[in-house]
């Protein structure tokens, strides 16, 4: 497409008027913000002030570390090639001017676990994708949404244009809504997080409660407190203590001999802190985290569980909303395909890599390119590379006869021909002379 062309067909989310000047004319520039980036994402107050940001900020790292690629499969969804496209560049280099790829893919995630869902919304396109469905994307940007109506949504969306959110309504078809799949254990009003959030929060009152400084004091009087009368004089006998201890250097109080003061030192004891433990545990067993996970120091087998229970539920669930909104049916059937690669072998070590590639082919499971799909390499050019076949068996033997073999097996067909020749002759020479 041409550049007028693409002047002219260009879209984008806001519909912002042409600030080309921008980069000339300083009073053009829009509210600035000095303090923290205004398009990061804000956890809620009651998830950023407890051990539940720590678990966030864990899922959405591990989230973060499995790349989404733009790729063409074969007619077996195979891996084939990357394909070169604003969409691939969006995912693999610059997919706004504040983030790059694994940010962009992090903010995805806290999204989704903060709010519940998310939409990544392809903010400045070539064509309207309300129009054709002919664009490509050069920007996308996450938002979550403010309101769901029955062919469109209202987006809360950060514009990079003049640094203020706004909200706008688009198209389901071309947002790529993505629901976490953990909600019900997330999410949900009485799911396990956040009974645990509740009851952090009524840890947090309980401790602020007792380091507010109060003294927490009872006072009893030589005499009865049952008139208004003696109730007024109690009053300000308290009052007279509270003025005292509050109005010296020192916060010292005088009593009358009579008068007896006992300090409650010791706050009501309750069962909280059981209660968080059991939640924690319960938590971290249904979102397949353990303590070895969160400190790094789990084994191959504990972070395989661990990838297939909670990160690859995410990862298929952002994947197949791009792949519904951003590549039409066309694109689909042309082998299109948005697709993430989980490096299943991080942990393995070379050797232990060698040897499962070794097993997995010799016993003519999976070909050779179908291995190297796995791992992410391009497959073979070579023919054999498609074949399920032992490459440590000779291909003669594994034939049922090669060349050699069969020039072998014709040499020793035609000895034995000859011998068999030699022999009737012999037989016949000899009953020639016995006749004679």
């Amino acid at each position: 497409m041409a550049i007028s062309d693409r002047l002219k067909h260009a879209w984008s989310a806001f519909q912002t008027t042409d600030r080309k000047d921008d980069f000339v004319n300083p009073e053009t520039y829009s509210t600035g913000y000095g303090v923290g980036r205004p398009d990061r994402v804000r956890l809620a107050f009651s998830n950023e002030r407890s051990i539940i940001s720590s678990i966030y900020v864990r899922l959405g790292v591990d989230v973060a570390s499995v790349g989404i690629r733009h790729v063409r499969v074969d007619k077996e969804d195979r891996y084939v090639e990357d394909i070169d496209s604003g969409l691939q560049d969006c995912l693999k280099t610059e997919p706004n001017i504040d983030q790059g790829p694994r940010q962009f893919r992090q903010d995805i995630a806290l999204t989704l676990f903060d709010k519940g869902h998310c939409a990544i919304v392809p903010v400045d396109t070539t064509l309207d994708p309300r129009l054709s469905g002919g664009y490509d994307i050069k920007s996308l940007r996450v938002g979550w949404i403010t309101a769901w109506k029955p062919r469109h949504v209202t987006v809360s969306l950060y514009d990079d244009r003049d640094g203020k959110r706004k909200e706008v309504t688009l198209p389901k078809n071309m947002v790529a809504i993505v629901e976490n799949p953990l909600y019900a254990v997330m999410n949900e009003t009485n799911s396990t997080l956040q009974r645990l959030i509740t009851k952090l929060n009524l840890l947090d009152a309980v401790d602020q409660q007792s380091a507010s400084g109060k003294l927490d004091l009872i006072i009893q009087l030589p005499y009865v407190i049952k008139s208004d009368a003696r109730r007024m004089q109690a009053n300000q006998r308290r009052a007279d203590i509270e003025e005292q201890l509050s109005g010296t250097k020192y916060g010292i109080a005088y009593t009358d001999g009579t008068e007896k003061i006992t300090q409650l030192n010791r706050p009501v004891e309750n069962n909280l802190m059981k209660q968080i433990e059991f939640l924690t545990i319960m938590l971290y067993e249904q979102l397949g985290l353990t303590k070895a996970v969160m400190d790094g120091t789990a084994d191959e087998a504990a972070m395989a569980n661990y990838i297939d229970r909670t990160v690859q539920p995410i990862m298929d669930s952002v994947t197949e909303a791009m792949n519904r909104s951003f590549l039409t049916r066309t694109a689909r059937t042309q082998g299109h395909r948005i697709t993430y690669f989980l490096d299943r072998f991080k942990l393995v070590p070379v050797a232990q890599l060698a040897e499962i590639a070794d097993k997995l082919t010799r016993n003519e499971i999976l070909s050779s390119n179908e291995f190297r799909g796995i791992i992410g390499f391009k497959p073979s050019q070579d023919p054999k590379a498609e074949e399920l076949r032992n490459a440590n068996v000779p291909q003669e033997a594994e034939g049922g006869g090669g060349e050699e073999v069969n020039s072998a097996l014709d040499a020793v067909e035609a000895e034995i021909d000859k011998a068999l020749a030699d022999l009737d002759e012999g037989g016949d020479d000899g009953a020639g002379d016995q006749d004679a």
